[in-house]
């Protein structure tokens, strides 16, 4: 799986953290493919102290709304680590397929992922509806 982390930002708190749980993944029984994509994401993107991040990022624990540029149909997400993920309730693992497609986009950035079965799926970021840091949160 390929993830492309052109014109992608993080946090280097974000950056310093993604780090550590992957190689706490590559230690233990963790999915190589979305260390894989992780590492593409960390490796290739810019990274800003949190307080200089723009409003417009997708940050870990980030809602955004999206929108399927196939379909049409919009969603409502939220970047979180992979404890505290729980999809049914919008809360997706940046190690999930989407989760590392959307992961440092911006708003009218347009994420890519190919799913479990091989399906390419996409969506465009409409807004970012929170982000920690925007909010004055930069330890989360």
């Amino acid at each position: 799986m390929e993830v492309l982390a052109l014109e992608r930002t993080l946090t280097e708190l974000d950056h310093v953290r993604l780090l550590s749980l992957v190689r706490r993944q590559r230690r233990g029984d963790g999915s190589p493919a979305a260390c894989v994509a992780i590492e593409q994401v960390l490796d290739a993107c810019a990274v800003v102290p949190s307080r200089q991040v723009r409003p417009d990022v997708v940050t870990m624990y980030s809602q955004v709304a999206l929108q399927d540029p196939a379909s049409g149909v919009r969603s409502k997400l939220t970047l979180c680590y992979p404890a505290d993920a729980e999809p049914a309730a919008g809360f997706v693992s940046v190690l999930s397929p989407v989760g590392a497609a959307l992961l440092g986009q911006t708003v009218g950035g347009v994420a890519r992922w190919s799913t479990p079965a091989g399906e390419e799926r996409a969506a465009e970021v409409l807004a970012v509806l929170f982000q920690p840091e925007a909010s004055g949160d930069y330890a989360t």
